[in-house]
């Protein structure tokens, strides 16, 4: 009984010894990924389409699921349900998801300048600073990103919300049309050429009011993962930010224009192919407004101001020291 009892704690022994062990075993690279953006299928995300049918992320080895956004999808709380790898998000998506505790990181930013700005007729309406928004009727989306940024707009520069109106915006452009509402909330980018080019025919000349252009930088979408996703699976990060980074420069790069227009009219069909092109020209100079500006780099003071604004608006109750959710490596 004794020799039968040393040989299986020898055996059991030799079983630990030659078994694989978890915690010094690397984690194995995925190769098949989820990405969800945050919008429609549009010039806005012209890189992710180029990225897709070009194949920039098969060159690299990875099987990338592009799956279009829209109101009923949310990129972050996917992300946490382990039902995407990657996904964009904007900036105050991000800090009201890490003010909760959600797992988020940024790996890059895709617009430098925030497209959303306001539409005006500018024969009738006359914006050369801050100061002319008074006594205007302005459209806001209330508990938009464009109400965020126009009330911290008129903090900084101390003017009292009673010095205009604002009206509540829709989908429905009618309000402004009809000259109900001076300024309208708008990507400058997507349906900024749309209206503005509708307004133009009506020989009604329009201009844009950017609160960038005011010291507002409030940052717009970004691509995200997990905390986890980096942990795990570092390379499979790197190599799909390096993919698509690769592919938003060449589908931003003037000489490709043609090219990137076809990708994205075969998503967008509704879209007519010279309102793609002027949309990707004013997309471009958003995410690479200089020659020396880096496509995807992180503005960390930028997200700071962002973090800052919302604390001051109260929509989040405290500080998220949101630059440590930065990955700026990637």
């Amino acid at each position: 009984m004794k020799n039968k009892m040393r040989i299986f704690i020898l055996l059991l022994t030799l079983a630990i010894i030659i078994m694989p062990s978890g915690c010094s075993k690397k984690n194995k690279e995925i190769t098949k990924v989820s990405y969800r953006l945050k919008w429609l299928f549009n010039t806005s995300v012209a890189g992710d389409i180029y990225a897709d049918v070009n194949g920039f992320f098969a060159g690299e080895g990875l099987d990338v699921e592009v799956k279009e956004g829209g109101p009923e999808r949310d990129a972050i709380k996917e992300l946490e349900m382990g039902h995407a790898h990657f996904g964009v998000a904007s900036a105050d998506q991000v800090i009201r998801a890490v003010s909760k505790g959600a797992p988020i990181v940024v790996i890059a930013q895709l617009f430098q300048i925030n497209p959303l700005q306001w539409i005006y007729r500018s024969n009738e309406t006359k914006i050369n600073n801050v100061e002319d928004l008074k006594g205007k009727i302005i459209g806001i989306t209330f508990g938009g990103n464009d109400e965020t940024i126009m009330r911290a707009l008129l903090s900084k520069y101390s003017i009292s919300e009673d010095k205009l109106n604002f009206f509540s915006v829709r989908y429905d452009y009618t309000p402004f049309y009809e000259r109900r509402v001076a300024l309208w909330p708008v990507y400058r980018n997507a349906e900024g050429v749309i209206i503005g080019d509708k307004l133009d025919t009506a020989k009604e000349p329009v201009s844009f009011f950017d609160p960038n252009n005011y010291g507002i930088h409030f940052v717009a979408n970004s691509v995200i993962t997990t905390q986890n996703m980096i942990k795990q699976h570092p390379e499979t990060v790197k190599i799909f930010i390096t993919a698509l980074i690769k592919a938003w420069n060449e589908a931003l790069n003037p000489a490709n224009s043609d090219k990137t227009v076809e990708a994205i009219h075969k998503v967008d069909k509704d879209t007519p192919l010279d309102i793609i092109r002027r949309q990707l020209d004013i997309t471009r100079q958003l995410m690479k407004p200089t020659d020396k500006t880096v496509f995807g780099s992180i503005d960390v003071n930028a997200w700071k101001e962002t973090e800052r604004i919302m604390i001051e608006q109260k929509l989040i109750s405290a500080p998220v020291n949101i630059e440590k959710r930065l990955r700026k490596e990637f």
